[in-house]
């Protein structure tokens, strides 16, 4: 048979493999009927209303490379004591972002608290994540994949639920108390993050405190092709609470910053039955950073100090937003001809590509935004009455412009370059040997301890 000849016979086949293996996944998520106004949806600043302190981390994707890199850095904020206290730096955290493989050290720390770095490594980190899983694609496993994805969503959510979660649902999640945890998928539709929270699940009218833990994490480490998209179901009409107001706002400002407005269209299309089916990969594709929830929660705020509650505002001295970023390096030996890549090296690289390049800009949006957020608390906060200090709780001699912002990014890039190198090889996947977790989890508490901006931070306090 002519080369040409083979290629059409194959991609007949592929065809109709495709046509008998489309994936069909399920939504578990129920309607709320009602108000589902949110009993969960606290304030930004939930554990530190008692102290001075901001602390939040964002936890990349990159499978278990990614988690056991964020575990390390949990780990070392154990080993960090809070100056004049009795407690850890652990302690006062106050919210964490995850990405995928960054998202299951996310959740289970948020559900399982201080207890989740006795166990973490032995329940998930050194377990094979794939088991059951067909992780490679193949010609037996194309059909599957022109269907809609190789695995569909029982596989990763059943793992996840039998070793990490145990059946732990967003209403017991949210209620063990802080630091608040989001965890991040994409809407590969609207193109755009979607964050398991109070916004997105009262705009599709859905309970949220019945939702799965483990669905969502599956969720945010649903890489495309290997997984078919999780669903989740909009049921407009079924509730009665009006969207926030910033939602209508942002999305007809034809001057508000592009992720925010693009954001605020989603939710509204939500609401409006546009999007019956809400179709989630892996959150690495649009905010690999998991910086956007961060980004939009202050720029949706109508006052200087918004997310913050005003006393808040005033008794805030120190904030520390830190990127924890488990980034391969690069590889591939098909730069050294002219042929290549090709098959599932080309997706691996069009996909690393697309988070490379988000990476870049949602890191800087959020670095801009969180400085002039600031700039503008010092305006707020100098510019209060004596009544207002008073109010709002401000201590006798309180300077209006004590307040420092320390945003950095903690990487392996940050170590010796031998040491920086070999860490970029380990491999995106759900299953590392041990000496290789091993290797994240100390690189990730190394990393943090020679963290420039860690570093001024404490020498802050």
């Amino acid at each position: 048979m002519a080369p040409w000849g083979k290629y059409f016979a194959a991609l007949v086949a592929s065809a109709w493999l495709s046509a008998c293996a489309s994936v069909h996944n399920t939504p578990v998520n129920e309607p709320a009927h009602g108000s589902v106004v949110d009993q969960l949806h606290l304030g930004f600043k939930e554990v530190a209303d008692e102290d001075d302190m901001l602390i939040g981390l964002a936890f990349s994707g990159g499978g278990t490379r990614a988690a056991a890199f964020s575990f390390g850095v949990l780990s070392a904020f154990d080993d960090i004591p809070v100056p004049r206290a009795k407690d850890k730096l652990l302690d006062r955290l106050d919210f964490i972002s995850g990405v995928s493989g960054g998202s299951v050290t996310a959740a289970y720390y948020g559900l399982k608290k201080r207890a989740a770095l006795s166990d973490f490594r032995e329940r998930f980190l050194l377990q094979n994540a794939e088991e059951g899983l067909q992780t490679t694609l193949s010609l037996a496993t194309m059909g599957r994949a022109l269907g809609g994805g190789i695995n569909d969503q029982q596989g990763l959510t059943r793992w996840l639920d039998a070793h990490l979660f145990h059946g732990a649902t967003y209403g017991q999640f949210r209620a063990v108390g802080p630091p608040r945890v989001w965890i991040n998928a994409s809407d590969i539709y609207n193109r755009v993050p979607f964050v398991f929270g109070a916004t997105a699940f009262t705009a599709i009218c859905s309970d949220l405190t019945k939702f799965p833990l483990s669905n969502a994490v599956a969720a945010s480490a649903a890489v495309p092709v290997a997984f078919a998209p999780i669903v989740v179901k909009a049921y407009p009409g079924t509730c009665t609470d009006p969207l926030p107001q910033w939602i209508t706002r942002s999305a007809a400002n034809r001057n508000a910053s592009p992720m925010l407005r693009s954001f605020a269209s989603a939710i509204l299309r939500y609401r409006e039955g546009k999007v019956p089916y809400i179709k989630l990969l892996d959150g690495g594709l649009v905010d690999n950073y998991g910086l956007a929830g961060f980004t939009i929660s202050r720029e949706s705020s109508d006052t200087p100090y918004g997310p913050l509650t005003p006393q808040q505002a005033v008794r805030l001295r120190r904030s520390m937003f830190l990127v924890v970023d488990a980034k391969a390096g690069l590889s591939g030996n098909w730069v050294r001809t002219p042929e290549g890549p090709s098959g599932a090296e080309l997706m691996q690289a069009v996909a690393d590509t697309a988070i490379d390049a988000s990476v870049g800009a949602s890191y800087i949006a959020f670095e801009r935004t969180m400085t002039d957020w600031r700039n503008a608390l010092v305006r707020w906060r100098c510019g209060l009455s004596a009544a207002d200090r008073k109010r709002y709780g401000a201590p006798a001699g309180w300077n209006c412009r004590d307040l420092k912002f320390f945003i950095g990014r903690v990487g392996f890039d940050q170590l010796e370059p031998a040491r920086a190198a070999e860490l970029g090889k380990v491999p995106t996947r759900f299953h590392l040997p041990q000496r290789q977790v091993d290797e994240v989890i100390a690189a990730g508490r190394d990393a943090l301890r020679v963290n420039p901006a860690m570093r001024d931070f404490l020498k802050s306090l």
